[in-house]
């Protein structure tokens, strides 16, 4: 699927948050956010950024969580999130709550397709941890359906070096890779964060995102999240954005004070203090 073009006034560097305009904030339909050191703080969400998610909500706006996380660690957050939907393992399957407590999963691809890559990408996990030294798994990769994660940051620390030359041999066995906050991942398809995207918005409301997209507001802290920081004019960056600046040839439109969920609370508050009422 073809890509949008760049926005023309694609940003060189991080505005303030105050810089948003009111007007533009007040036009938004829904928020799309990531989750790890976005909408959580060491490993968990903070009340403050949980308050935020129920705020956003109450105010009529539709709210996606796409993550990099697998399936099935994804389950118990869901049905206790007030979102619409996580979308994860960087938009190939998608869990939606239902009433009475009760979940649907959704995938991009047919079972056939899923098992075929799943066997491909356990050799290339075996490959990443026999070939490189330091490289393992994430310890959440049994819930992982349609990627591989390796961690680097979550309970190993990996250097840049390192981190490279996993995402080289990821890419050298015909995967795509992309680095978050704590993982790298590694996955057959076409699907990403952005597609993701498009495609739970097809699913629950039967729009085209494009079409809309400059009504939606997108808010992540890493380099698997740049895509998303090129399509959406309202692009935050939660401050924990900074350690990956020199990486990002995409940056964020503008910038949080606060780092990870406190970051997150303040751009729902400025994202609600904006609203007129309708």
């Amino acid at each position: 699927m073809r890509q949008p073009d760049p926005l023309p006034s694609s940003p060189t560097h991080l505005l303030p948050l105050p810089q948003w305009a009111a007007t533009a904030r007040n036009n938004l339909i829904g928020v799309f956010t990531d989750i790890d050191d976005t909408l959580t703080t060491e490993g968990a969400i903070t009340p403050d950024a949980l308050d935020a998610l129920a705020h956003l909500k109450a105010a009529g706006l539709h709210v996606v969580a796409i993550t990099g996380r697998p399936v099935g660690w994804s389950v118990p957050f869901v049905t206790a999130w007030p979102v619409d939907s996580i979308v994860a393992e960087n938009g190939a399957v998608a869990l939606l709550p239902l009433p009475g407590g009760t979940l649907q999963k959704r995938y991009q691809q047919d079972a056939a397709t899923r098992a075929a890559n799943f066997n491909r990408m356990q050799q290339v996990l075996a490959r990443i941890e026999r070939e490189i030294p330091g490289a393992r798994r994430a310890t959440d990769s049994p819930g992982r359906e349609t990627d591989i994660a390796i961690d680097h940051s979550e309970f190993t620390r990996l250097s840049e070096d390192t981190i490279a030359s996993v995402v080289a041999l990821m890419r050298s066995e015909g995967m795509h890779a992309t680095v978050s906050s704590i993982h790298i991942n590694g996955w057959y398809g076409d699907n990403d964060k952005l597609e993701g995207a498009r495609w739970i918005v097809r699913e629950l409301w039967g729009r085209r995102l494009d079409a809309e997209i400059d009504r939606w507001a997108y808010v992540g802290d890493s380099t698997n999240d740049q895509l998303m920081f090129r399509s959406f004019a309202h692009s935050i960056g939660v401050a924990n954005v900074a350690r990956f600046v020199p990486q990002l040839e995409h940056l964020p439109r503008y910038v949080t004070e606060g780092e990870r969920g406190a970051g997150f609370a303040e751009a729902a508050r400025a994202i609600l203090s904006s609203r007129i009422p309708r």
